[in-house]
């Protein structure tokens, strides 16, 4: 094994997993396979203000999306086939999922429900990565019923990238050799964590692929997103990673909290409200563990149980809670028409570190405001509890949190 291979990242990622789920349990009960015709998973089917969580190929072609109210998408295809998701049989195959890709490798890191990174280094003694990979994509197809694509790769966002080329049922390779003509081509927005605010910015500057990124200044990539987000992302464009595959929580990996309503919303002044206490109690138990988070996530579930949801990376880590609701706010308006009601909204921080806040020139000059306010708010804290807000750290357990109307 040549010494660029001494590390083996594999990144498996289950193809539409929510509706390749809902389809094996349907083919089970003898339906048709619902993957194979225009169809889409939503909370009530027969209700047409539902939102699509999940969409067929076939659907996807047709130009249906995830988030999309049903209605537009039976605009679009009139005979699409509409069915109900069923998330504890979601979790019951997602930890099949993860029980057969544990058994390649004990090192293994589950990224989200339907998706995960297993470190290979030490299991591949003369043996071809890609046959295995291939060995293990094949087993979870036969022994589940479902399909996953398998991107291998030396670290972890190589093999992220990988494993989101030409689907389903694929094995790709991103080796550092294969960089210049599988990834730099892309464009821009396709790199790993940088959405489409950052894309459009980058966009502006001429900069319309990952290899144009990768070849770009430095000093005008510090001038288009601060210093830290230009250096790490020159760095993922150029392929580099170094992060490991974690396999333990030695403390908390993530934080979040979420709030019911009563009756469902649409005001947007209802929603924003709701999301600004969230986000003051998220912030606060960030600053308790003396942490600083670079993602911040926020959904928001309808009233037929679906759920909408976005995630984005901070341009450094950060404590403030001006800061982390700001960004929620700007995803709100990306995974929420405007109209439809809501039964619930969450925001989430995760990426934690315990590094200090890092200074920039592009600090906006009210942060020190947003610091004052944050430390008057820790101190109002103590000893008020809100019992309709809950919190959610470490491990997931719930844990109540503490809030203010």
């Amino acid at each position: 094994m040549s010494d660029r291979r001494k590390r083996v990242i594999f990144h498996i990622d289950v193809n539409s997993a929510f509706l390749s789920w809902t389809a094996v349990k349907l083919i089970a009960q003898g339906y048709e396979d619902i993957r194979l015709v225009p169809s889409v998973v939503a909370g009530d089917p027969s209700d047409r203000r539902s939102i699509v969580t999940a969409a067929s190929m076939p659907a996807k072609k047709l130009g249906i999306r995830t988030a999309q109210p049903v209605t537009m998408a039976m605009r679009i295809c009139p005979k699409l086939k509409i069915v109900r998701g069923d998330w504890d049989w979601y979790r019951r195959c997602s930890e099949a999922f993860i029980g057969i890709c544990r058994s390649y490798s004990p090192v293994l890191e589950q990224f989200s429900i339907d998706e995960c990174f297993i470190d290979m280094s030490l299991r591949l003694y003369r043996k071809d990565p890609v046959e295995v990979a291939s060995r293990l994509k094949d087993e979870i197809r036969e022994s589940l019923g479902f399909s996953v694509n398998v991107g291998i790769g030396p670290n972890k966002l190589l093999a992220k990238m990988a494993s989101d080329f030409e689907k389903p049922d694929k094995v790709h390779t991103l080796w550092e050799e294969e960089i210049p003509h599988k990834m730099w081509p892309l464009d821009v927005g396709d790199l790993l964590w940088v959405g489409k605010k950052t894309r459009e910015r980058l966009r502006e500057y001429g900069i319309l692929t990952i290899g144009d990124l990768a070849h770009a200044e430095m000093r005008m990539l510090e001038r288009i997103c601060g210093h830290k987000s230009a250096l790490m992302m020159h760095l993922n464009a150029n392929g580099a990673d170094d992060s490991p595959v974690e396999t333990e929580r030695q403390e908390a990996k993530s934080i979040s909290a979420e709030r019911t309503f009563p009756r469902d919303i649409c005001s947007i002044g209802e929603l924003d409200r709701a999301l600004f206490k969230v986000a003051c109690v998220v912030a606060h138990r960030l600053r308790k563990g003396d942490f600083r988070a670079s993602v911040v996530s926020m959904f928001v579930k309808y009233k037929d149980f679906s759920v909408a949801s976005k995630q984005c990376r901070t341009s450094r880590p950060t404590d403030i809670t001006a800061e982390i609701l700001n960004e929620a706010r700007r995803m709100l308006g990306e995974v929420w028409d405007g109209e439809t009601p809501v039964r619930q909204v969450g925001l989430g921080v995760s990426g934690l570190t315990h590094e200090e806040l890092e200074m920039s020139l592009f600090e906006d000059p009210r942060t020190d405001y947003y610091r004052e306010w944050d430390r008057q708010y820790d101190a109002k804290m103590e000893g008020n509890e809100d019992p309709r807000l809950k919190a959610y750290s470490h491990d997931g357990g719930k844990q109540d949190s503490r809030g203010e109307e």
